[in-house]
């Protein structure tokens, strides 16, 4: 699991508990990893509608954009990346007149892990009919191209490619030998908020949707190449 709100972590531990220890329920082979990290964010408090089972299974959406018109899309992100797609909600809002709806992803490999067993029951066992992956069950109906960020490399997210509606883009920290701060270091991997919503408009005009100069634009906008124009993340320091 990789989630990025405490009351997250907490239907998470719980679960873990009551599956491992929870008497007649208990599983000896099973074992929770959860992520988490030293990077002081927002934590809100937990929604009294909160997805439990969407927490537990892998995603959740936290937030609808408010905007009733013009395109739209669909920002998916893991752990600390969270509140990078907050401030690109924002941004593309208020800069490009985009909506973007937002879904935390508590784990993507519980999302493929799912995606997996839907397929093997229509191999294996077509008798029992086809069976929806819970992603693209919660994604059904969902407006717009996707992007998905997280702090680990792209293969990470991308382990969900092909259960995924609609078009599908990731962000990722991959390669090597780059320290800096942090917000340098998220520029140079391009998996800060404005590396998200220029990857979002570049899809969005692909689509039609934005003018093609849209995405360029933003680009001088936010001086993407520039690795000391990043200001995405904190730890309370430089560090």
């Amino acid at each position: 699991y990789d989630p990025a709100y405490g009351y997250e972590i907490g239907h998470i531990v719980r679960d873990g508990l009551e599956r491992m220890y929870g008497g007649s329920h208990a599983h000896p082979d099973v074992m929770y990893y959860i992520n988490v990290y030293n990077e002081p964010i927002h934590q809100p408090a937990e929604p009294e509608d909160v997805d439990v089972d969407g927490i537990l299974r892998g995603m959740h959406q936290i937030s609808l954009s408010t905007l009733d018109e013009g395109p739209r899309v669909q920002l998916l992100a893991s752990g600390v990346a969270v509140p990078w797609i907050k401030d690109a909600q924002t941004m593309l809002a208020e800069e490009w007149g985009v909506a973007a709806d937002l879904w935390s992803v508590t784990s993507w490999s519980e999302l493929r892990r799912d995606g997996l067993a839907a397929e093997e029951q229509e191999f294996l066992h077509p008798e029992m009919g086809p069976r929806t992956a819970y992603v693209t069950e919660k994604l059904a109906g969902s407006t717009g191209p996707i992007v998905a960020v997280t702090d680990y490399m792209k293969a990470i997210p991308d382990q969900i490619r092909q259960f995924v509606p609609n078009e599908f883009a990731t962000l990722g920290a991959d390669d090597f030998g780059f320290a800096d701060t942090r917000a340098a270091a998220r520029r140079f991997f391009h998996i800060d908020s404005a590396s998200v919503v220029v990857r979002a408009l570049q899809m969005l005009a692909k689509r039609g949707e934005v003018d093609a100069s849209v995405p360029l634009e933003a680009a001088k906008r936010y001086d993407l190449l520039n690795v000391n124009a990043g200001t995405t993340g904190n730890a309370g320091g430089d560090s």
